[in-house]
């Protein structure tokens, strides 16, 4: 995949929300992104509506939901009232776009 998933991600997500930011972060001194409350690579706004996104290539979109479900910060992001969602993306062959998959895991 040439365009990374959280590209993306924000790309689709600007299109509809107020604001949109990544929030993993990069960690130099064990050299690995490290996503905000270990499972959110993307927060957006919407309205009065936070948004929170794991983006990931289509193939493992069910390896990032079964990590979201099974984190230990997942119920307070839900009782906070944030929507969750997992994007996986892949690359069309035949129309040469790239198609989403979000499962929302809110």
């Amino acid at each position: 995949m040439k365009t990374s998933p959280t590209q993306l991600s924000l790309a689709h997500l600007r299109k509809t929300c107020d604001l949109v930011e990544v929030v993993e972060k990069w960690n130099s001194f064990v050299k690995i992104r490290q996503d905000l409350f270990g499972i959110i690579d993307i927060l957006a706004l919407s309205g009065t509506e936070t948004i929170a996104v794991q983006s990931t290539s289509w193939s493992n979109v069910k390896s990032r939901v079964d990590k979201m479900s099974e984190s230990p910060n997942i119920s307070a992001i839900r009782v906070a009232g944030w929507k969750i969602l997992v994007h996986g993306w892949k690359k069309n062959t035949k129309t040469n776009r790239y198609e989403l998959k979000e499962i929302d895991i809110s």
